[in-house]
């Protein structure tokens, strides 16, 4: 597939440690790489400023305000670069409706448009309450997260986008209400780890984006961020078809990028009209 510049996003991985500012600096990096790219939108992974679940309450609260570090931050890349930017994830301790939660925060995905304006809020609904076998052996988002309910979609100079968080993608029902509110492109910020990435990761990207004939812009946090804790990366960005389009296949920091063919879409719909087939 030829690139058009009319179309591109490029997908962040990173590898995100303790420090936020060494995280921000990574990202800027990035965003800047993006920009050069010639992407229109880039967006980031999950917990791409915060990683450490004991720095997220703290953080949370100084976030509740446009003026907290990290929003501050991607405003500024975003109004600087005239890039959209989908901010991955990062805790709030307030809900959209500006009320404080208190003894949680949510894992919140914001949109920042080219002039750095705040455009929409997504919560993650889905929480990974689970046991790995892995190092670390337990998740516990919950404990940590009170999820969001609303289903969002915001429109974007690449087509209506449909944001989701990481542990979403095994709900296919979040996907199809997304759909059903226009989506042509969803995008799946995510820190899944090396264990059920290695097991689920492209197969469940292939079906959202098969079932839902619509493309899955998926960039991870990807490699060894403690002795305990490794995550599976492998961000990439599949067409409506379930074509595996651009897969960065090495840990580590890095972009891929991808033009969004808005007429492949349609013509993926056009052949095989399964959202008028469906009966349930």
């Amino acid at each position: 597939m030829v690139e058009s510049s009319a179309s591109k996003v490029a997908a962040i991985q990173m590898v995100s440690g303790s420090d936020i500012q060494t995280n921000l600096d990574e990202a800027k990096r990035l965003l800047v790489e993006s920009a050069e790219a010639g992407a229109l939108v880039a967006v980031l992974p999950e917990n791409f400023a915060v990683l450490n679940t004991r720095q997220m309450l703290e953080q949370g609260r100084r976030e509740s305000v446009a003026s907290g570090e990290i929003r501050a931050f991607i405003a500024e890349q975003a109004s600087e670069l005239g890039i959209w930017i989908v901010a991955g994830s990062m805790p709030l301790a307030t809900r959209p409706d500006g009320h404080l939660i208190g003894d949680r925060v949510r894992a919140a995905c914001l949109v920042y448009d080219d002039l750095g304006a705040e455009v929409a809020r997504y919560d993650k609904v889905h929480l990974f309450d689970a046991t790995v076998e892995d190092a670390q052996g337990q998740y516990r988002e919950s404990d940590t997260f009170e999820p969001g309910s609303p289903v969002v979609t915001v429109e974007t100079p690449v087509g209506v986008l449909g944001l989701a968080i990481c542990y979403d993608l095994r709900f296919p029902e979040l996907f199809r209400a997304l759909r059903a509110k226009g989506a042509e492109w969803i995008s799946l910020p995510s820190a899944f780890t090396y264990n059920t990435g290695d097991a689920h990761w492209h197969a469940l990207l292939r079906a959202r984006a098969i079932e839902n004939q619509v493309w899955m812009v998926a960039p991870g946090q990807g490699g060894h961020h403690s002795a305990r804790r490794q995550t599976y990366g492998h961000s990439m960005i599949v067409d409506p078809w379930g074509k595996i389009v651009v897969e960065r296949e090495e840990e580590g920091a890095g972009i891929v990028t991808a033009s969004l063919d808005r007429q492949l879409m349609e013509e993926v719909r056009t052949r095989m009209p399964v959202w008028t087939h469906r009966r349930l």
